[in-house]
């Protein structure tokens, strides 16, 4: 298998994916605005969207991947569908209490993930009954991850990496088509996670039935292999997902500013989703079956070759994505989202936070790359103490920086907390042998960095000289945007072949 083709294939569906969110996400400014009801509808999907970033992301595939990869390789295929069968009987049922309680219990989980709102009893029963539409996402999203982990230890990364295009297509389809019969209308939104939820699921099911991976799910809970899954998916979860458990503490803080606070966070959020997602989800989904297959077999030396291929590509990658999206943010915002009861003020509050957001854009990245280099080996305890370290670190930097900074501050505290994050886990990585650096990277680097600032350039020079209007016609923006991405494009890649750097060195194959 070429890495770097299955890169690309699992990219172009992620692709398609993130497209759709930004259509998603333009209608949804364009129907809802900025305010009260958005604010209410973002909080209350903010615990689903959570556990769709941990499982979908990446967290459980870090504890379940590794035994799976365990079974397909030393036990055969019928001890292998018998371990999916408990494996899915236990999550189901413990998915069905959790979603029945979260259900039961959304005015307490809103008051606690959203104090601000218990002064706005509207606001506060909005976002309850919200909450009660869109927690049993949770459950259809969880055995949709566990589906993908098993198609992507087969190697058949496509179809995870599409599945998500089908929450936006929900999305899409009843925003436009559905909003009329419900009031308030933004209960359309929740409805639209409901249905979004179920397709995922129910697409992935025929294709592991091809590859006689659909065993009937079945409780066992004398089964060792899914205790062991039990006992290190809490604490993969946990250090893997400390951003996202930031951005939920971070919603806490922005729900005591001015309205409109949440959704200028979560729209910028979401602009960050699309080189995470194209980049670092993708690297970390391919690399994690290799990496445990090295690991297992206790090949040191390819499993370190593996993890500086997976570094470089990120650096290669992620370095002109956070620059691009600095200088980039007023532009990508005014032709994605400033429309209708979307304003002026609504988009440069966006890009306050899409800038400190930016900051923290490699680390993001190599989090996803450096996290599955512990989890492949089942070193669940140091990524777990470097996220306490990196938790704590972040809600300093919040109470910090919300006062002179506001939500910006809190984006900016995400941003520099994933960059910890990643440092220390790089640090580890080296200081127990684990990552070993090749030759080159004195030179990589310094290619690396002259690209970077002849991009820069090119773009800070087009901006200057081109006559854009970023408050006309959508095409116009949208035409204007896509010149300025091609330029910086072509100023970066035609640097870096200039300096000799060809895609043919970062090709890799793995049997």
């Amino acid at each position: 298998m070429n890495l770097l083709k299955a890169l690309a294939k699992v990219s172009s569906m992620t692709l398609v994916s993130r497209v759709l969110g930004f259509v998603r996400d333009a209608i949804i400014a364009r129907v809802f605005g900025a305010g009260m009801a958005t604010d209410a509808f973002f909080v209350a999907f903010k615990l689903p969207n959570l556990l769709r970033r941990i499982f979908a992301e990446g967290a459980f595939s870090q504890a379940f991947v590794p035994v799976l990869a365990e079974y397909k390789e030393q036990q055969g295929e019928d001890a292998t569908r018998r371990f999916l069968s408990h494996i899915s009987g236990t999550l189901s049922l413990v998915l069905l209490v959790v979603t029945a309680l979260g259900m039961l219990a959304a005015p307490a989980i809103i008051w606690i993930s959203a104090p601000g709102f218990a002064h706005d009893p509207d606001k506060m029963a909005l976002t309850s009954e919200l909450l009660r539409i869109t927690f049993p996402y949770i459950l259809f999203i969880s055995l949709s991850s566990l589906a993908s982990s098993v198609l992507n230890t087969w190697n058949r990364f496509s179809v995870p990496a599409f599945t998500p295009t089908l929450l936006n297509v929900s999305f899409i389809l009843c925003s436009l088509l559905l909003t009329p019969y419900f009031d308030p209308p933004v209960l359309v939104l929740a409805w639209a996670v409901f249905i979004g939820g179920i397709a995922q699921l129910l697409y992935q099911l025929p294709h592991l039935k091809k590859l006689d991976m659909l065993p009937w799910p079945r409780l066992d809970l004398k089964d060792a292999a899914v205790w062991r899954v039990v006992r290190q998916m809490g604490p993969a979860i946990f250090g893997v997902s400390i951003a996202q458990i930031s951005l939920v503490i971070n919603t806490i803080f922005a729900s005591f500013l001015v309205s409109g606070s949440v959704s200028w966070m979560y729209y910028a959020d979401r602009l960050m989703e699309f080189p995470t997602g194209i980049l670092g989800v993708a690297l970390g989904t391919i690399l994690l079956p290799s990496l445990s297959k090295h690991a297992a077999r206790d090949s040191g030396e390819e499993f370190s070759r593996l993890l500086d291929w997976g570094i470089r590509l990120s650096l290669l990658l992620a370095i002109p994505s956070t620059v691009g999206l600095a200088l980039l943010s007023q532009p990508l915002i005014a032709t994605l989202f400033m429309y209708g009861k979307f304003n002026a003020h609504d988009a440069l509050m966006t890009q306050q936070a899409l800038i400190a957001y930016a900051i923290g854009l490699l680390g993001l990245i190599l989090v996803k790359v450096l996290a599955p280099g512990f989890y492949a080996r089942q070193n669940i305890k140091t990524p777990v103490k470097i996220a306490l370290v990196t938790l704590t670190a972040t809600q300093l930097m919040n109470l910090a920086f919300i006062g002179p900074f506001r939500h910006a501050g809190l984006a900016l505290s995400i941003g520099l907390g994933a960059c910890l994050n990643a440092a220390l886990l790089y640090h580890q990585l080296k200081r127990h042998g684990i990552y070993r650096p090749q030759t080159g990277w004195g030179g990589f680097l310094g290619k690396l960095l002259l690209a970077v600032l002849m991009m820069a350039a090119a773009l800070l020079a087009l901006q200057q000289v081109l006559p854009i209007d970023w408050h006309g016609h959508a095409w116009q923006r949208a035409a204007w945007l896509l010149l300025l991405v091609i330029a910086g494009a072509v100023a970066y890649f035609a640097t870096l072949l200039a300096l000799g750097m060809r895609p043919r060195q970062f090709m890799r194959r793995e049997s």
